[in-house]
């Protein structure tokens, strides 16, 4: 089950430095052999609240794939390139099961008020 990545990010000036130049030249090879990738990026339409910022998605072949990326020394050499020049909120989240629907996940819950 593919897990995914997503990054609110946010650069001062929206532009960056040379420093994260250097990340965003970087950081592809550390995620390669992870079998990570990008599947948005950018500056989205805002359509209800706030989203100062961009946002980044990319999608790991599992959670222990993306882990893997994220603590691996490759990736952890580069990771105060972002850090230092960039305000970031990550998150990974699994890909919902087969068969999954909004309406059966509210009756789940449903069970679990009654049940309370």
């Amino acid at each position: 089950m593919s897990t995914y990545l997503i990054n609110h990010l946010r650069i001062p000036a929206d532009m960056p430095n040379a420093e994260g130049l250097d990340y965003l030249e970087q950081v592809e090879a550390t995620v390669q052999p992870y079998g990570g990738k990008w599947l948005a990026q950018g500056q989205g339409d805002v359509i209800e609240g706030a989203w100062p910022g961009s946002v980044v998605l990319m999608e790991f072949p599992d959670r222990a794939a993306a882990t893997a990326w994220y603590d691996s020394a490759a990736y952890r050499a580069i990771r105060p390139l972002r850090i230092r020049n960039a305000i970031s909120d990550i998150i990974l989240i699994d890909q919902i099961p087969e068969g999954f629907t909004i309406k059966g996940f509210a009756a789940g819950l449903r069970d679990v008020i009654r049940k309370g």
